[in-house]
């Protein structure tokens, strides 16, 4: 090393030092740093001093909650459902799609694929926020009720010959100790198996235990456009062993006991049901049906109790079976005529629903094949009942054409016999009758045959899937009502829109109206007839225009096909001349022998005249 190196590294050296001397802390800086420092081990302290704590608190909570769980669940403890853990499976085919949750193994949602709400979002045919279905039974004096217990997925979704899928959910205690819910769906059906099956339960359900209690509720959401309408076909129907099929309150809340066993329990609502078929028949069973506030999107909220027979047995099984689907008729009927399914679809009373089922729902399903437009469908089916009943029309009009060429000679009578002797005056008009073969009763024959039709017409349209959502003109779901304007009040049993179908309805039942009464002026007619027939079109604009807009488009083809009709009859089919001669004629013939008829109301006549 020269000298030069040296004395560069000792000058370095001098520079350092110094600068470490000058620059050192004070021992005010010193105390500073040391407080800091001390602060930070305060607080690290004072953290891991808290964790612990919380950690030791969480400890606490938990012996507390594992005992609390225990002194209210017993044995199913450990079941006891975290909302953390809560999953859901999917179980689906062609037609329908379920999802079925760990919580309680219970179905959550249905979903139908195959339709849509009004507004075209997706249609659940079950599947509320507080609908509920579950077990609740007495277990080591407690009551539990498995909404509130995890169940899992015994061996998940099983697909066999690639059809029938299956989902075991079990609420498991132990080896060969558990309740099942066990879901089966085969494939292009509505209808769901369902087995529930308590195994190896008898150490916790005591040996005296007679029942089980399913309890399942729902709240019924609107699908459709017109919610009071619809209401207006939503009920509770539930089917008793060997009798007909009944159903809870449309209109009000009401409770059921059924005394006798129920084969199966539906929530039904216009066009979608929820019902719960037993494989034999269900017990005890307790229904409710309560109605849901008018501002919000519920229609009724339905609940049903059923108390399953238990009996100790290692293994209890309760078969039973869901469908979940349209109110569709021969789709229900499918199902098995003994079940009676197709019930749900309100065809109407006795003779009502037989016209529906027989000569009705055949015709529309015929048409149905062939003409792609419902509203095409509704103009052809009535056409065809017209000319089925052109006879009967024809009759109805001849004996009016009857009663008005007699009127000259019933104002003779009338004129004879004054009104205080009325039993004389009807005994002689009654003779004319008679006389010249006219039945006073023979247009009104006819209008009873004609009336069964007009009823279950009535009950045909609104019960028809097959219109729903299908438009035709101006009405976009024929299913519901039509609107070409919307008022901006509501008029009371009115509504808030204008139907135009319901409104060309009455109008051509005002003209019919017009038409039949100069047909029949002249004839004898109970007093106010005639201004009751001119209020009938206005009472229909009313009922009618909240109403589902196929019918009132029924009610307007039908009628102006009676419009018709009655015009051709009466311009190329009968002549008064003509009709008034032949009852002349009548005259001479020799007297026809009385009929029962006759000889009532005479005999009756006389009793009066008696008093």
């Amino acid at each position: 090393m020269d000298k030069n190196t040296l004395y560069g590294l000792l000058i370095i050296g001098a520079i350092l030092i110094g600068a470490s001397y000058f620059n050192r802390p004070s021992e005010e800086q010193l105390a500073k740093e040391k407080k800091y420092r001390d602060s930070i081990a305060l607080v690290k302290k004072q953290e891991l001093e808290q964790k612990n704590a919380i950690e030791a608190q969480k400890a606490i909570e938990t012996k507390t909650d594992s005992v609390q769980l225990a002194k209210n669940y017993g044995s199913f403890a450990n079941n006891v459902a975290n909302k953390d853990s809560i999953e859901f499976t999917v179980l689906e085919n062609e037609l329908i799609k379920l999802k079925v949750s760990n919580l309680g193994g219970k179905i959550f949602s249905v979903e139908l694929k195959d339709y849509k709400t009004y507004d075209q979002k997706e249609l659940f045919v079950w599947g509320s926020e507080n609908n509920k279905f579950g077990t609740s039974f007495f277990a080591e004096g407690k009551t539990i009720n498995t909404e509130d217990l995890l169940f899992d997925k015994g061996q998940g979704v099983i697909i066999a010959n690639d059809s029938l899928k299956q989902l075991s959910m079990k609420c498991s205690l132990g080896e060969n100790q558990y309740i099942e819910y066990k879901y089966s769906l085969k494939d292009n059906s509505y209808m769901l198996d369902f087995d529930i099956n308590f195994v190896g339960m008898g150490n916790i359900i005591p040996r005296n235990t007679r029942t089980i209690a399913l309890n399942i509720e729902d709240e019924l959401i609107s699908k459709e456009k017109g919610k009071k309408f619809e209401n207006q076909h939503t009920a509770l129907y539930y089917k008793p062993i060997e009798e007909n099929v009944e159903y809870l309150s449309i209109s009000g809340d009401d409770e059921e006991k059924p005394e006798s066993k129920v084969k199966w329990i539906g929530f039904k609502q216009q066009f979608f049901s929820s019902v719960l078929i037993a494989k034999d028949s269900f017990a005890g069973v307790k229904l409710n049906s309560q109605m849901a506030d008018e501002e919000s999107d519920v229609l009724k909220n339905f609940k049903a109790e059923i108390e399953l027979a238990y009996n100790g047995n290692n293994v209890e099984s309760y078969p039973m079976q869901f469908y979940f689907g349209p109110n569709h008729y021969l789709t229900l009927k499918k199902y098995g005529k003994e079940i009676e399914l197709q019930s749900l679809v309100d065809l109407g009373w006795k003779i009502f629903g037989w016209v529906n089922r027989f000569i009705v729902i055949p015709i529309f399903n015929f048409l149905e094949n062939y003409i792609g437009s419902y509203g095409l469908i509704i103009l052809i089916l009535t056409i065809i009942i017209k000319l089925v009943l052109a006879p009967l029309t024809y009759r109805s009009y001849l004996s009016s054409a009857k009663m008005r060429v007699l009127k000259p000679q019933i104002d003779e009578i009338n004129e004879k016999f004054p009104k205080d002797k009325a039993v004389e005056r009807q005994q002689a008009t009654m003779a004319l009758y008679k006389k010249v073969g006219v039945n006073p009763l023979g247009g009104c024959l006819p209008m009873l045959v004609q009336f069964p039709i007009l009823i279950a017409m009535f009950r045909f349209f609104p019960a028809s899937i097959e219109l729903r959502q299908e438009s035709f003109l101006w009405a976009s779901d024929l299913s519901s009502y039509d609107s070409i304007f919307t008022l901006p009040f509501d008029i009371p049993f009115y509504g808030d829109h204008v139907s135009l179908f319901c409104l060309l309805m009455a109008v051509t039942n005002l003209i019919y109206t017009r038409m039949n009464g100069q047909m029949t002026q002249g004839t004898q007619q109970m007093p106010g007839m005639q201004t009751m027939m001119y209020l009938m079109p206005v009472m229909l604009l009313v009922w009618f225009n909240n109403y589902a807009s196929g019918l009132s488009y029924y009610y307007f083809i039908a009628t102006l096909f009676t419009i018709v009709q009655t015009w051709a009859i009466r311009k190329f089919m009968v002549d008064d001349d003509k009709i008034l001669a032949m009852l002349e004629e009548n005259k001479n013939k020799p007297p026809k022998k009385k009929s029962g008829f006759q000889k009532r109301l005479e005999e009756a006549a006389k009793q009066r005249a008696k008093k």
